[in-house]
């Protein structure tokens, strides 16, 4: 059993540097970012908790990147079905004993820790999503029967979700199932049918799941100057912080919105706003451009992977990270209603940051063994 964690020489000399690279400088990025927006109006003075934290959330999670290399990605095929019952497991003993903070239960206090099981269960089902759709894919497309299985495995943690309340990481889940069910194709016909329902099912979610405060943001989004002073109030503040920040931004830690206390949750769910008043679109777009090479390094590893369940895997992976900047993009710049969608390593989150870093951890395991025939 020890052979796993034994390196293959063609393993090191295909590492996929590159990967790594554009990981490492999105995390630099973030910590820069994250160390201003805590630090803001406080130049030279003691590093910050959450600074802290953060830094110790990123090396530990490139261990855990260390460790999955050593571990052949198939074997994730295996365990995937026993990893996502654990993780539902999670979401159930959050309902019954998670921490209760501003009307949610989401985290789980294990000790000194507390983690976030719903951030794990992202990966967890692209793991069991990518081990169902590997064993029944069809070049004429999938049938209905053959999305029953899926879609169950969607249902339980989208609904525990739902409960806690946390509709973005719920709609995350729904948006990454959907994504890799397309990838791995549908027959016409199935795909216009849930077209249709899911349109159907709009308004009964209106009146029957989304909670009143869920209301209020959908509604906000749509016109934020409806409640200036309550639920449009972030969405505006993002937007002077944004504006603000123009071709090149105010510099490091000489932003005012964020200095001043004017943009509200600063270090986590807009903390894109507070890199666009410092650095301006100049450092937005190479924030975005890094984001494009991470994305078109994992689109290129699915599609150059031999065998379906790396490559639905790789492709879940990717198209996680690819929601998750395209909701949090959209939401600080008022084109998304607000849903609490972190932004890949950059916002401040050990949850976020773990399930991020194994996702990263996995491409460069599948791109590791390209070279082995299936």
């Amino acid at each position: 059993m020890w052979v796993f964690f034994v390196f293959d020489r063609r393993l090191i000399e295909n590492f996929d540097w590159g990967l790594m690279l554009i990981t490492c400088l999105i995390g630099m990025v973030g910590l820069c970012v994250l160390y201003s927006a805590v630090n803001a109006g406080e130049p030279g003075g003691p590093m910050h908790l959450l600074f802290q934290k953060q830094m110790i959330w990123i090396a530990g999670s490139f261990a855990i990147v260390l460790l999955s290399l050593s571990i052949p990605y198939k074997l994730f095929d295996r365990g995937s079905f026993v990893a996502y019952i654990i993780c539902v497991g999670l979401l159930v003993a959050v309902l019954l004993f998670g921490k209760y903070v501003a009307g949610s239960r989401r985290w789980l206090a294990l000790g000194p820790l507390t983690m976030q099981p719903s951030e794990l269960m992202k990966l967890s089902l692209i793991f069991v999503l990518a081990s169902a759709y590997s064993g029944i894919i069809s070049e004429s497309g999938l049938a209905f029967k053959y999305l029953i299985k899926p879609a169950l495995l969607l249902f339980f943690p989208f609904i525990l979700i739902i409960l806690q309340p946390d509709l973005g990481t719920a709609l995350l889940l729904l948006f990454i199932a959907t994504s890799m069910t397309l990838f791995v194709k549908v027959k016409r016909s199935v795909f216009f049918s849930c077209l249709i329902v899911a349109i159907s099912a709009v308004p009964l979610a209106w009146m029957f799941v989304l909670k009143e405060y869920q209301k209020g943001r959908v509604l906000t989004f749509l016109d934020p100057d409806r409640d200036p002073l309550g639920s449009g109030y972030h969405i505006i503040q993002s937007k002077i912080a944004i504006g603000s920040g123009m071709l090149s931004g105010k510099g490091f830690l000489k932003g005012t919105q964020n200095a001043l206390a004017f943009l509200p949750e600063h270090h986590t769910d807009f903390i894109l706003s507070v890199l666009a008043e410092e650095w301006g679109l100049i450092g937005c777009c190479v924030l975005l451009f890094l984001y494009f090479m991470l994305l078109l390094w994992g689109l290129n590893i699915a599609y150059c992977c031999r065998d379906m369940f790396g490559s639905i895997l790789a492709f879940g992976i990717t198209i996680m990270i690819f929601w998750q900047i395209f909701i949090n993009v959209g939401m600080v710049m008022g084109l998304m209603p607000v849903v609490g969608v972190p932004l890949p390593l950059i916002s401040y989150g050990g949850s976020s940051v773990v399930t991020n870093m194994i996702g990263i951890g996995v491409l460069l395991n599948i791109s590791m063994r390209r070279f082995v025939v299936v």
